[in-house]
């Protein structure tokens, strides 16, 4: 006989895989943001030819399912590498990487979009480089960038439920485990799918209203 009954360990089980997502999620999301905006404008400043090596290695990423991702870099890293390394560090390596492939081209995007006498303005104005990708460029295009990478931070968020295959316990591994106990799948999905709801609900409205204060800037 299972039990089915749904207790409050139950509930604080499936909130620290809830927990879980979102940690995994933020370390990926603000690692892949950073090597993305490097690798956008390296891409965007040396031209295609220079940067197709790296174009080349982002387009692997991309192209890829990220769950074959998952399992490559656990196997390299711990049977042929031979390293110790904790499967929650694989997970936000890989999904780091993965959204630095993505975030890459929405960043080159974003600086392309931006009218090119803006930059040749500041320039006349005695801007360096810096000073005008700093105060000029990059303003501009992260408002141009923003929906698609909310768009991303949401789908690596729901993207981290594969992490499970490196024995990372994260919110739909945390279902599983009740599932297979209670045997009440549909009301246990139900449950993981409010969870998912509560967190992508207020980031998705955060950048929907980023989005119309910027635009009216």
């Amino acid at each position: 006989m299972f039990d089915t009954a749904l207790t409050t360990n139950d509930l604080i089980f499936l909130a620290r895989g809830a927990g879980m997502t979102l940690i995994v999620t933020a370390i990926s999301v603000f690692f892949g943001t950073v090597m993305g905006v490097v690798f956008g404008i390296f891409r965007y400043q040396v031209g295609a030819w220079w940067a197709a090596p790296l174009t080349f290695v982002l387009d692997i990423f991309r192209s890829i399912p990220l769950l074959i991702q998952l399992v490559l870099a656990n196997a390299f890293v711990t049977t042929v590498l031979g390293w110790r390394i904790s499967g929650f560090s694989i997970a936000c390596g890989v999904l780091s990487l993965y959204t630095a492939a993505y975030c890459a081209e929405i960043v080159r995007g974003g600086i392309e979009a931006v009218p090119p006498t803006l930059r040749r303005a500041a320039r006349s104005l005695g801007m360096s480089w810096g000073q005008d990708m700093a105060n000029v460029t990059l303003p501009l295009a992260a408002r141009i960038a923003l929906p698609s990478w909310i768009g991303l931070a949401l789908g690596v968020m729901k993207d981290s439920a594969l992490v499970y295959v490196v024995q990372v316990v994260e919110l739909l591994k945390s279902a599983q485990i009740l599932i297979t106990r209670l045997q009440e799948p549909l009301f246990l999905l139900m449950i993981c799918g409010l969870f998912y709801f509560l967190i992508s609900f207020p980031v998705a409205r955060l950048g929907g209203y980023l989005e119309k204060k910027w635009s009216h800037d």
